[in-house]
């Protein structure tokens, strides 16, 4: 059964009892552009007890850097060192655990941070923003001439998504002997400030579809996200708590990474899907309102 956090107690013990903190972004920090509120002064509260913090988002719209500055933008003081995104995770995928040969190329169904964080790994991209994949134009295969060197084909969120590039994909999976099929995550959608729209899983659903498999996951709930942030940061995995706003992801991520997960209802789950006749299959150990929630132990007992 998931524990509601509700005193000054129960928020206190929570902050003892782990020493690293993981917290997903959009729907936990921030909805859209707008900043949830209490957030900046919860990981003050974090970093003045000595924490570690790290951030794990799905969203492959923007590299690490870029994230950064939307950080900044926000008032939220961090490392850049700090964010592991599933861009991020996707091009060290391809880089360190496949290590796909240099002279091979990846083709690109996302934006520009998808093609920064492949850029930074050392890779060679086509598709993503290049113009001539940016087009309503009607896809004639006649023309199209296949690029023997594709080696993988990855996609994230694409707010460009168009009938070409899944055409271009779907070539390259199904007659590049070996290609790779890497999803930079599966959410179905994601939270803004008015509400959700469709995400990265449902752009890729119509490559799925027409392949009749599943692509390799590079964002949560999949360990190689997790894998990714332990080669970086050093932490205790009984000593770590996961928060998100999404059973599916965040908190799964979490349980398959033997961490305890804190689940905040800002962003995609309310709290009937947590408790009660109908609750899902997965539970997050805790739950509260939201991070802001967490202020009460800066206030007199």
């Amino acid at each position: 059964m998931s524990a509601r956090l509700n005193t000054r107690e129960d928020y206190q013990k929570l902050l003892d009892a782990y020493d690293t903190w993981l917290f997903d972004c959009d729907g936990v920090l921030w909805r859209g552009d707008h900043l949830i509120d209490g957030v900046t002064e919860v990981l003050d509260i974090l970093r003045r007890l000595n924490k570690k913090i790290v951030f794990v988002t799905n969203n492959a719209t923007k590299s690490r850097k870029t994230y950064k500055q939307k950080f900044d933008q926000l008032g939220i003081s961090i490392h850049v060192d700090e964010i592991y995104g599933s861009a991020y995770a996707a091009a060290v995928y391809l880089s360190t655990v496949v290590k796909i040969p240099k002279d091979k190329k990846v083709y690109v169904i996302g934006q520009s941070g998808l093609e920064e964080e492949l850029r930074d790994e050392g890779l060679t991209y086509i598709g993503g923003t290049d113009p001539a994949d940016n087009t309503l134009a009607q896809f004639d295969l006649s023309n199209f001439v296949l690029d023997p060197d594709v080696a993988a084909v990855v996609c994230g969120l694409d707010t460009q998504i168009n009938y070409t590039k899944l055409s271009k994909a779907f070539q390259y999976l199904t007659r590049n002997p070996g290609c790779l099929f890497i999803a930079t995550n599966e959410d179905s959608t994601y939270p803004t400030w008015h509400g959700l729209l469709p995400g990265a899983g449902a752009v890729s659903a119509p490559l799925r579809y027409a392949l009749g498999k599943d692509p390799i996951c590079t964002g949560k709930p999949s360990t190689t996200m997790l894998d990714c942030v332990k080669a970086k940061v050093h932490f205790d995995p009984s000593r770590t708590i996961m928060v998100g706003d999404r059973l599916n992801t965040d908190i799964l991520f979490g349980q398959q990474g033997g961490l305890a997960t804190l689940l905040v209802l800002t962003g995609i789950t309310s709290e009937d899907e947590i408790i009660g006749p109908n609750a899902s299959a997965i539970i997050p150990n805790f739950f509260t309102q939201g991070l802001g929630d967490f202020r009460v132990i800066d206030k007199s007992p």
